[in-house]
């Protein structure tokens, strides 16, 4: 099947796994009233979901490279469509939190191998348009996933369940059929790394090239999970707002955010240097958090709340391309990583953000700020001294010699 037909469907179904990521955030207020539950319970429903991604990521990765991509993306289709079945019949609090476990399971084996996926069938001049889609159904799917979970839950609040159950079937069906195995480019490699458990991985990782920018693989998500976990029982309890009105804001906002990650992370690649544009999109995320806590005007916050997802969509793309370039033949493998960071910043945001609002709501925005903050300084400092390609190590160690 030809490239341009492969690509929308890798495009749909990452969409669809981080649709499941967000999809509780908008209801979280029902379900803990009807769990009586209170905000370290909703963090730590969003959290579970990273949990199971990030001990999983690494090891779907590396199956991923040793034994394709469609069965792994097959079984994440599955393992998502699975979850939602169980959330919708949930009874009680603890059987709500395994379907958010086996979520997160199914977006371990779906977002790595999507990710190799899209690096096997692309040159590297066209990558970082591949990926700047990529980063947008990422992007989309976790900011469209409340939104549309608010909009369904009308119906009651277990209709976002039932419908996503249903699409990821149909997904998996369609993935069956339709998409092949990639053509791989890059020979599986069985480095020693790989043979090691996830935080043996974890802490090695921490010695490789491209672990700041698994760093800020971690903080971007951090920051977006405290946010949308905090974001509605923030405006909730302090503005006022209904569940109608969160959706909304999501889904506005979400598009919006899509598309100027779409106009700008082309734009300002070719324009800027990715370390300028890296830390300038953390500081500007972190100054539109504080401003959500200035007024509680609905359009305002429409608006800061755009501005907020619009830079986290352009930091998606943009630190995915680096990363791309950092792996070398292990693309399966570092996507893996890539998904196990991306899991840690969504088990810890939600923890500390539903542990932080319950001591004052306005705890959440201005602790992410701070991380924010903190992550763009080293940003700046450590970015610049990544190598450009694969290859150009060797390149200066002939020149050394000559």
């Amino acid at each position: 099947m030809p490239t341009k037909t492969v690509f929308p469907l890798l495009l749909v179904y990452m969409f669809l796994a981080m649709l499941g990521a967000g999809l509780v955030i908008p209801i979280l207020p029902q379900l803990l009233i009807e769990f009586g539950a209170s905000g370290k319970a909703a963090g730590y429903l969003v959290s579970a979901f990273g949990l199971t991604q990030f001990l999983f990521s690494p090891i779907a990765g590396r199956f991923s490279d040793k034994y394709g991509r469609k069965p792994m993306i097959i079984g994440g289709l599955i393992l998502f469509a699975l979850s939602n079945l169980v959330g919708a019949l949930a009874s009680n609090f603890t059987i709500f939190l395994i379907s958010r476990f086996i979520g997160g399971m199914g977006s371990a084996a779906l977002v790595p191998s999507i990710m190799a996926y899209i690096v096997d069938i692309t040159t590297e001049e066209k990558r970082s348009r591949a990926m700047s889609f990529l980063g947008a159904s990422m992007s989309s799917g976790f900011i469209v996933g409340p939104g549309l979970g608010g909009l369904l839950a009308e119906l009651g609040t277990r209709a976002p369940f039932f419908t996503s159950a249903i699409v990821g079937v149909l997904a998996a069906i369609s993935c069956l059929f339709l998409l092949p195995e990639s053509q791989r480019t890059t020979r599986y490699v069985e480095s020693n790394l790989k043979k090691e458990n996830i935080f043996q991985q974890l802490a090695q990782s921490i010695k490789s090239p491209y672990f700041i920018l698994l760093f800020m693989v971690f903080s971007l998500t951090f920051g977006l999970a405290h946010f949308e976990t905090a974001y509605p029982l923030v405006v909730t309890q302090k503005y006022g707002f209904t569940t109608r009105q969160i959706s909304i804001l999501f889904m506005v906002c979400s598009f919006v955010g899509t598309v100027n990650q779409l106009l700008l992370t082309s734009w300002l690649t070719k324009k800027f240097e990715e370390k300028h544009i890296i830390s300038s999109m953390l500081l500007f995320s972190a100054t539109a958090l504080v401003l959500l806590l200035l007024s509680a005007n609905f359009y305002y916050i429409m608006v800061i709340t755009m501005l907020y997802f619009s830079f986290n969509n352009i930091l998606r793309p943009t630190i995915n391309t680096l990363l791309s370039k950092e792996a070398g033949n292990e693309q399966g493998f570092v996507a893996g990583l890539n998904n196990a960071y991306m899991s840690l910043g969504q088990i810890f945001g939600p923890v500390l953000a539903g542990i932080l609002f319950d001591f004052h709501l306005n705890l959440p925005y201005l602790f992410g700020a701070l991380v924010l903050i903190v992550s763009s300084a080293i940003s700046m400092k450590r970015i610049g001294k990544l190598r450009r390609d694969p290859l150009q190590h060797k390149r200066d160690a002939i020149a050394k010699r000559s």
